[in-house]
């Protein structure tokens, strides 16, 4: 059976809406707060992290986010994403070009539940703010890993801003990544 990791970059106050200012939502980079050694060390994490993984599982904002990025992109980490097999749930894509993409209709948690069933090893999630607390909500979550980043932005969308059900976790590591980054993993304690 599959894990399915969800994995975010959060500042100090929850929010992971826009850290590299993409969006246009008015906020900083936050890559612009931290320095060249922690940069260096985020993208070793998130590298290792990738190559661990079998799988991505994006909502289709998120999707369509990293495959406006990543196909052209001739980089450790985009050669890792782009190779692996990418799952989206979605209602409304469909014919997604970017390669090794399926995608999962109809309802979240069956979608979710399938694909646990089908991969073996690590599923991974990013930046899917929509999708995240939805997971939670059905219980999918087996890891949360939290980069934290040293700043409070005052708003922005929260990871867990909508989410409808108590979820108690564990902390089982926490690590300095860099001079100023943390990274904090959870696990429900329901599993455990």
């Amino acid at each position: 059976m599959g894990k399915l990791v969800v994995s975010e970059n959060v500042s100090l106050d929850g929010v992971m809406q826009d850290p590299r200012g993409d969006e246009g939502i008015g906020r900083v980079d936050w890559f612009t707060l931290i320095g060249e050694r922690d940069r260096q060390e985020w993208a070793a994490a998130l590298i290792a992290e990738a190559t661990a993984a079998e799988a991505m599982l994006l909502g289709r904002r998120s999707y369509e986010f990293f495959a406006q990025r990543y196909p052209s992109r001739r980089d450790a980490l985009a050669e890792r994403i782009n190779s692996m097999p990418k799952y989206v749930v979605s209602a409304t894509l469909e014919n997604p070009r970017w390669s090794n993409t399926t995608v999962l209709g109809g309802e979240v948690a069956t979608a979710a539940e399938k694909l646990k069933d089908e991969v073996r090893g690590e599923i991974v999630v990013y930046a899917s703010g929509g999708l995240v607390p939805a997971l939670f909500d059905h219980g999918l979550v087996d890891e949360l890993r939290l980069m934290i980043y040293p700043c409070v932005l005052g708003a922005g969308r929260r990871l867990f801003g909508g989410t409808s059900t108590v979820q108690p976790l564990r902390l089982v590591e926490s690590r300095t990544v860099g001079d100023t980054l943390a990274l904090l993993t959870y696990r429900p304690t329901v599993r455990e």
